[in-house]
């Protein structure tokens, strides 16, 4: 993807430069409701939305869904930038390009959000950007949180929603050419291999006592039964239950060793 030329059909090598005077002429022409000069503006500012497009190369979704994105949000800078802003154009329209081929990005993702979440989210982070502006010291969760007056748990279930998902067998390092994926960098401390053996050889051990001895460890440790329910249930003594359970656990034991 890095080394395509041809993207929406556009030969990006022969994309044309404007010089700012050109840029400033044609704005003017634009705001006069000039569509050829429209075009022109928009074919000329193409490169502006491929030097963005590669920023996400590698990213879900092709070349061509991610340009055309940009383009979007290319002809929106256009429709709304105002000479009087005092900026260059560049740098009024990258934010509105981003901004678009990242919504195409989440609305292209598999997992839905609701469109609330997704409003609670964006109003989220002009929160944050106005604080950011404003020279806060701490934008976290919390003073996120605390300037919108709800709570952290919501901010960070919005945030979280929107965030887009990653792959476990996304590569993570791969310097030294033996790739390092991102599930080789979770631990699971629960199902280890050890447990899993374990497990297998007790499986094993409690297959080798009889029926009233399985029945019996059974309703005690997976139900947890007394001795003088089980006897009550299966017809016996509590000392003949008792009995019955030391034995079957000791041949457990044994079994396992």
């Amino acid at each position: 993807m890095a080394y395509k030329v041809q993207i929406c059909g556009v030969d990006t090598n022969r994309l044309p430069k404007l010089t700012e005077e050109e840029m400033v002429l044609l704005m003017q022409k634009i705001k006069e409701g000039d569509l050829a000069a429209r075009e022109q503006f928009t074919v000329g500012n193409m490169r502006l939305v491929l030097s963005v497009v590669k920023r996400f190369w590698g990213k879900r979704g092709n070349a061509d869904d991610l340009f055309q994105a940009g383009c979007v949000g290319l002809m929106k800078a256009i429709d709304n930038f105002n000479p009087a802003f005092g900026v260059k154009f560049s740098t009024y329209a990258v934010p509105m390009i981003i901004g678009e081929i990242k919504r195409h990005l989440r609305d292209g993702n598999s997992l839905r959000v609701s469109r609330s979440i997704r409003d609670t989210a964006y109003q989220i982070l002009k929160t944050r950007e106005k604080m950011e502006a404003e020279g806060a010291l701490d934008t976290g969760i919390e003073a996120v949180a605390k300037r919108m007056e709800v709570a952290s748990s919501e901010v960070l279930y919005a945030l979280d929603a929107i965030s887009d998902p990653v792959s476990l067998y996304d590569s993570v390092y791969s310097k030294t050419g033996d790739t390092l994926l991102l599930m080789d960098q979770i631990g699971d401390e629960k199902n280890t291999e050890e447990r899993w053996v374990e497990r297998t050889a007790l499986f094993d051990a409690i297959t080798t006592l009889s029926p009233r001895e399985k029945r019996i460890l059974s309703l005690r440790y997976y139900e947890g039964r007394t001795q003088t329910e089980i006897s009550e249930e299966i017809g016996i003594s509590q000392a003949q239950v008792s009995r019955l359970e030391k034995n079957a656990l000791k041949a457990v034991k044994r079994a396992m060793e």
